[in-house]
């Protein structure tokens, strides 16, 4: 991805060395005043959805599973998500995982290959809950309107971290998991800005058309700056930060961090 002539240097998702690390017994930590969703279970076949994973991992693709099967999978799917939570990634073994699904060895691997082609499947899921709020992003014009489609986006922004944190917070070690699998998500990260970017300049146009009363940039880019897309990206790096500290139990006010985030991102492209 390039802006002003530049190219943004290939880098990982934004997050620290050890974010699946789990406080050390003994040490306190702060209680949320929101508690994170725990990822909701994976719908069976005739439910409302039918996310990527329950097609399983390597092993399983090419062949048809039944509903006997989807439960399996399901089974298998939670409790590696279980366990890499509260494990970590490094430390969980495929033993840890048939242990808490009550299930044997074979079991396992006639649907996956090894816990990374588990975890492989389970980003299947996040990536394209990812990918869909990529698609929807709004055209965010420079009236009210515009900031209560960028405010309505933002949650649901949330709402998707939430629901795939654990897998999120691995994807970001740059030590943990394999090229191939961060570059995914490296992937989704720069359409995601490219998104921003898109959504957001586009609104200075757009809101100039349906409100001609509408405040003007002082400068004649405005939101067209050829930093655009490093805005968006410095944009979607703070969303992520707040989001992990959601998601690690830290207290902060969801509704009213929503609120600011919003904010900072529709004031960051010269729309205030």
């Amino acid at each position: 991805m390039t802006t002003g002539g530049s190219q943004i240097p290939a880098g990982r998702p934004p997050g620290p060395r050890n974010a699946v690390d789990r406080p050390r017994a003994g040490a306190s930590a702060k209680p949320r005043s929101e508690p994170a969703p725990r990822p909701a279970p994976v719908p069976l076949d005739g439910e409302r959805s039918r996310p990527p994973s329950l097609g399983g991992g390597e092993p399983a693709q090419g062949r048809a599973l039944g509903r006997q099967g989807q439960r399996t999978v399901r089974k298998l799917l939670e409790a590696g998500l279980v366990e890499f939570d509260e494990r970590g990634f490094q430390a969980v073994r495929v033993d840890d995982v048939v242990r808490r699904a009550n299930t044997s060895h074979g079991t396992f691997y006639l649907y996956f290959s090894n816990k990374d082609d588990l975890f492989k499947t389970l980003l299947r899921d996040a990536l394209d809950a990812m990918q869909v709020i990529t698609e929807d992003f709004p055209v965010v014009t420079r009236n009210e309107s515009g900031r209560t489609a960028l405010r309505h986006w933002v949650h649901r922004f949330c709402d998707v971290y939430a629901a795939h944190a654990t897998v999120i917070r691995i994807l970001s070690q740059a030590d943990v998991v394999a090229e191939e699998v961060y570059g995914d998500g490296l992937q989704m990260l720069f359409r995601l800005a490219e998104a921003i970017t898109q959504g957001m300049t586009a609104g200075a146009g757009a809101g100039a058309a349906a409100d001609p009363s509408a405040p003007q940039p002082n400068d004649g880019s405005g939101a067209r700056s050829e930093h655009a897309e490093l805005t968006a990206v410095a944009c979607l790096m703070m969303l992520e930060r707040v989001n992990y500290l959601f998601s690690v139990e830290v207290r902060l006010p969801r509704t009213e961090m929503e609120d600011r985030l919003s904010a900072i991102m529709y004031a960051a492209f010269h729309l205030a």
